[in-house]
Parts: structure tokens; C-alpha cells; sequence
């Protein structure tokens, strides 16, 4: 196969690139119109729930709801993700986006119907609902998520409660539409002018390969002043957005008679608070090897000034590209340690074009995996042609695998996974596909670079994201003590974090305090950041464990990682992962992580010295 038709297409075109780089949206609905009737139906749906609002008298009412509900639930999940995956393909398109917000509508006007369930439910006695389980085993299937809401119980509000809450769904979610509205479809993104000439347009996509590929420093901070100057330039929009992201968190989280937005967040998976504040202090005061890499990058790199837009550079000069036909196989093999049938399954995302490769204009920006119920997993891509790319695409199948394994082994009820245990299966992936490319390399130089690579996950998936959640937690309690959250406010918090991890390590650049404003999870999903710390240090736990261990103990090692995959919400998070054989209370399981980064270090230390 000739370079030129391996490499990313030079067309930002989307109808100009390759069907077979597209997802297969068809495999939800044949189009718009087969959709519109799903969504005439489902709101039909949502009407016979409100209607049926009464006491809960007997176990076969009961039933009848919550069969009512799952189906309200699992058409809604196909309705949702058609409009939304058909909008990220180009969110310019404003008919489709009409559509994405009739659903996002129909969705509240559903948990305004549903906002009757739990307060019924609770004047049913947790005995009395025990024993109707006990005789209909239909019921049974729904244990453990009725008894959740006896759990939550003190949170829950009385009928007229619950629905003037679901009446603010929609106020709730503006600023994250606004903020994705800002940053995508409205955002200008800028060309410069690099030093050889060439002019690049600096989207996100762009960003990346650009710090990952120009090797003269001025061109990372031109990307880097071109790309923050947007989000500069907009600052107190920014600020005035998240201030209502956290307005929102501390209303809801008042409304529910919680002490702090923490308290809120931790409480519906169940999940300690010595969780968070042990990633906290761990993190902070293991920051020590996150500096001696920088150091070292510094050094190797010949610079007389260090930046972090200089922290995605290869520490050695090798301009191999990674194209996407290559590295399918790839993939695929590199999970061999995971069984037969986990490849099987990664192999389908590529025949059934469940991928979304390269990046068009208008396309959302990023990456994900869609858990489309009833169907199978969809991937969002932005593919360059670099190492990270690559990673990243072994990252977003491990999420599908997840996703596939819960909703082949769960019934619908507990068919997802929380936010606490996404990030496993992901970083799980990425780390057997390092494995796999550091095994069959024979070149010393591609070596250090995939060291590099390593060493660059657990800075972004361990010691970022705890940053990330670090300024999260101390914006959202500016906001509870009633203090203003201006641009200023938000930038300094930013830059005092930066210091503290880093140090005298980095150059520290003032644009740099609006990181914060680009970061999309901020906007969307309170408290999801840290948990992909905690995830990490999860995973690594159990690779070691499947390292290690050799013939029956490594079928049982593998098959309870497995078993934490297929489990999906049937059961918390905590106790999920205790059953793998992980204990997040402990500080050790988070301090490894840091022993991890050192010995790493140092491995490249000596990979490096040795190509002197």
C-alpha cells in the first residue's frame, strides 16, 4: 500500500473521506424519519408513566413500572445517541441540532414523569418490598437498584420536590450547551504561520500533532499562543460559564440536603471521601518523579527554556507516522492476553465500522465511546497519524469492550458502569498495547519513545487529572462559602496548582492559568476528573496482577478482571473493585502508581545513556 493512501486524508471534507473511515450511524436508524416515529412512540411512553402515578400497592404494579420505565429508558438511549452521534459528525448542521435538543426536551419531560417513582416507592417498607422480591422473581432483577433508593432515602424529596427539581433539568444543562456551542461550533480557529512556512489552521486536532510533531519550539508556542489566545480572548464568558456549572452543583446539592458538592458527588456510588483525599496527598507529595522527568526532558532536548507545551515532543528525532490501516492489527493483537474472545469483539468495531476516524470540519473535537443500548458501541476519533492517536484508539475500545461486556451480561437495569470504574478497561488497553509495541521493537530509539509514551500516560492520567480534581474541588467550595468566582479567581487557582506539582521544573507561563477553561469535562460531568486517576491506579493493579502470575492463579486473576467488566452497575463501584482484588482506600494502591512513574525514569535514564 503506497504512503500517500495510507496516511490521514488531506480533505477536511467529510463527504470527501472514505465511507469506510465513517461509523455506521444506519445500524441505529435507517434515518431521520425511522427515528422520528422511535420518538413519537417514546414520548407516548413518557405519558403512560406520568399517568400511572399512584400508590405502589403490590409487587405486579410495581413490576408493570418498572417494565414501563426500562423500555422508556432503552428506546430513549437509541433516540438520543442517533441525533447526538449524527450532530458530532458536524455540529455547524442547526437541523439536526434542533433535533438533539427535542430529545434533550422529551428527556426532561421523562424525569418530570418519572419524578413520582422514588417518593412512592419509599412509602413502601423496605421489608414489605423484600418479600414481594422474594415471591416474584421479576423482581428480584431490580434489587439491587430499588434498595439503592432506600439507601439514598434522605436525599430523596417528597413528590412535589422530585418534580420541581426535574423542571430545572433543562435550566441546569445550558451552560454545558453553551460552553460545547462556544468552543465548537462557534469557535474561530486560527492559522499560523510555521517557521518553514507551511500555514496550519490550530484546531484541537491540529494542536496535538502539532506539539507532538514540530520539533522547533517556536512552532509549539505559536500552536500553543494561538490556541489559548481563543480561549483568552473569551476568559470571563469562560469564567461566567463554570460559575454557573457550580451554582448548579451547590444548588442541587442544597436541594438534596447535602453538606458540600463533594458529598453529593461521592454519595451516589457510595464512595469514601478518604478516596479523593488520599489521591490528593498522595499525588502532591509524590510529585517529586513528575518533576525529574521534565528535568530530564529539558536536558535531552537541548532547551534553554522548559515549557509544558514542550512536554509532547518526542525526546528523540523520529518522524515515523502511524497510519491507521497499520495499526488496526495492532490493536487487535495486543489484547491477545485478555482471551479469543475479547479480540473478536475489538475486531468487530473495525469490520462493522463502529469508528469514526479522521477529523472533518465541524466535527466535534476529542474522542469518546457512545454506549448505544441495543446496538453496540460507537467511537469518536480525530486520528493524526501519531503515537497518541494510536493510544488513544486502544483507549476508546477498551471503553466499548466495557460497555459490550455489561450489556451482554447485565440486564438493562445494570446494564451501564459508573464514572468510578470507566477508566479501567481504557487504561487496562493502552497498557497491553504498550506491552506489545515495547516486546517487538528492535530499535532502541522507538523504545524511548514508547517509555515516553508511558511515562506521558501517568502524567495525564494520574498527576493531571488529580490536578484537574484538585482545582475542581477548591472552585466548587469558593462557591459554598459564598465567595465570587470570577476569571481571576479561576485562573489563580489554575496557577498555583501548576506550581505546586511542577515547581522550578517548568517555565510557568501566565496563559497557562486558563487551562482550566479547555478542559470539557468541567462543564459537563462535576467530579468526574479524579476518577481517572483512581481508575489508573486500579488498572494498574490488576495488569501487575496478570503480569505476574502464571497458569491457574492467572486464569482466576484474568477472569475476576473480566467478571468487574461484565458486572456493570449491579453492584457499588468499591465493592466492584474489591472483588478484583483492589482496594482504593489504601494508600499504597495510589503510591505505587508514583513508584511506578520513578522506576520508569529511570529505565529511560538508562535507555537514553545508552544511545549516547
Amino acid at each position: 500500500m503506497a504512503e500517500a493512501t495510507r496516511a490521514k486524508p488531506r480533505s477536511r471534507v467529510r463527504s470527501e473521506i472514505e465511507t469506510r473511515f465513517h461509523w455506521n450511524v444506519g445500524d441505529i436508524y435507517e434515518d431521520f424519519s425511522a427515528w422520528q416515529q422511535d420518538y413519537s412512540k417514546l414520548a407516548g411512553w413518557v405519558n403512560r408513566f406520568a399517568a400511572a402515578e399512584k400508590p405502589i400497592g403490590d409487587g405486579r404494579q410495581l413490576h408493570q413500572l418498572l417494565t414501563l420505565r426500562d423500555e422508556v429508558d432503552q428506546l430513549a438511549y437509541r433516540i438520543w445517541f442517533y441525533a447526538s452521534l449524527t450532530h458530532d459528525q458536524d455540529q455547524r448542521n442547526n437541523d439536526i441540532d434542533a433535533k438533539r435538543q427535542l430529545v434533550q426536551i422529551l428527556f426532561a419531560k421523562a424525569r418530570q414523569a418519572q419524578a413520582w417513582f422514588a417518593p412512592a416507592l419509599l412509602k413502601v417498607p423496605l421489608e414489605t418490598l423484600r418479600s414481594w422480591m422474594g415471591i416474584d422473581g421479576r423482581l428480584a432483577v431490580y434489587r439491587f437498584n430499588l434498595e439503592e433508593v432506600y439507601r439514598q432515602q434522605e436525599h430523596v424529596l417528597d413528590g412535589a420536590g422530585e418534580k420541581l427539581l426535574s423542571l430545572s433539568s433543562r435550566l441546569t444543562a445550558t451552560s454545558p450547551d453553551v460552553y460545547s456551542a462556544l468552543t465548537t461550533a462557534d469557535m474561530e480557529h486560527p492559522t499560523i504561520t510555521l517557521s518553514d512556512g507551511e500555514e496550519v489552521t490550530v484546531s484541537y486536532g491540529q494542536y496535538r500533532a502539532l506539539l507532538a510533531t514540530r520539533r522547533e519550539q517556536v512552532d509549539r508556542r505559536a500552536a500553543f499562543e494561538a490556541l489559548y489566545g481563543c480561549y483568552q480572548r473569551h476568559v470571563n464568558t469562560h469564567a461566567a460559564l463554570y460559575n454557573g456549572v457550580c451554582q448548579r452543583d451547590w444548588f442541587l446539592a442544597r436541594a438534596r440536603n447535602y453538606e458540600t458538592t463533594l458529598d453529593s458527588a461521592l454519595h451516589s456510588d457510595n464512595i469514601p471521601k478518604a478516596v479523593l483525599e488520599t489521591l490528593l496527598e498522595s499525588a502532591k507529595e509524590g510529585a517529586e518523579p513528575l518533576r525529574r522527568y521534565h528535568r530530564l526532558r529539558k536536558r535531552i532536548l537541548g532547551l534553554e527554556e522548559y515549557h509544558l507545551y514542550d512536554g509532547s515532543i518526542p525526546l528523540l528525532k523520529m518522524d515515523r507516522r502511524y497510519y491507521y490501516d497499520d495499526i488496526v492489527p495492532w490493536v487487535v493483537d495486543s489484547v491477545a492476553p485478555l482471551g479469543a474472545r475479547y479480540q473478536r469483539q475489538i475486531q468487530r468495531a473495525f469490520d462493522e465500522r463502529w469508528v469514526d476516524v479522521y477529523e472533518n470540519e465541524g466535527k466535534r473535537a476529542g474522542a469518546y465511546s457512545a454506549p448505544v443500548y441495543g446496538v453496540h458501541p460507537y467511537v469518536l476519533l480525530n486520528y493524526n497519524d501519531t503515537l497518541d492517536d494510536v493510544f488513544t484508539l486502544a483507549h476508546e475500545l477498551g471503553h466499548s469492550m466495557h460497555t459490550l461486556l455489561a450489556h451482554e451480561s447485565q440486564p438493562f437495569v445494570d446494564s451501564s458502569y459508573t464514572i468510578f470504574i470507566a477508566e479501567v478497561a481504557s487504561t487496562l488497553n493502552e497498557a497491553l498495547l504498550l506491552d506489545y509495541l515495547l516486546e517487538r521493537s528492535d530499535d532502541p530509539a522507538e523504545r524511548v519513545l514508547l517509555l515516553q509514551h508511558a511515562i506521558d500516560s501517568i502524567c495525564g492520567t494520574f498527576y493531571t487529572q488529580v490536578l484537574f480534581a484538585d482545582w475542581e474541588l477548591q472552585a466548587h467550595r469558593v462557591v459554598e462559602a459564598g465567595q465570587p468566582l470570577t476569571a481571576a479567581v479561576l485562573n489563580d487557582l489554575y496557577r498555583g496548582l501548576l506550581e505546586g506539582y511542577y515547581g522550578d521544573a517548568v517555565k510557568h507561563d501566565p496563559l497557562y492559568g486558563i487551562t482550566w477553561a479547555r478542559i470539557p469535562h468541567f462543564f459537563r460531568t462535576p467530579y468526574y476528573v479524579y476518577q481517572y486517576a483512581t481508575c489508573f491506579a486500579s488498572s494498574a493493579h490488576i495488569l501487575a496482577e496478570l503480569r505476574e502470575s502464571e497458569g491457574v492463579p492467572r486464569e482466576k486473576a484474568l477472569e475476576r478482571y473480566l467478571d468487574l467488566l461484565r458486572a456493570g452497575s449491579s453492584d457499588h463501584p468499591m465493592e466492584l473493585l474489591r472483588r478484583a482484588g483492589v482496594d482504593l482506600e489504601q494508600a499504597a494502591t495510589v503510591q505505587a502508581v508514583v513508584k511506578q512513574l520513578d522506576e520508569l525514569v529511570g529505565r529511560l535514564e538508562t535507555e537514553l545513556e545508552g544511545l549516547q
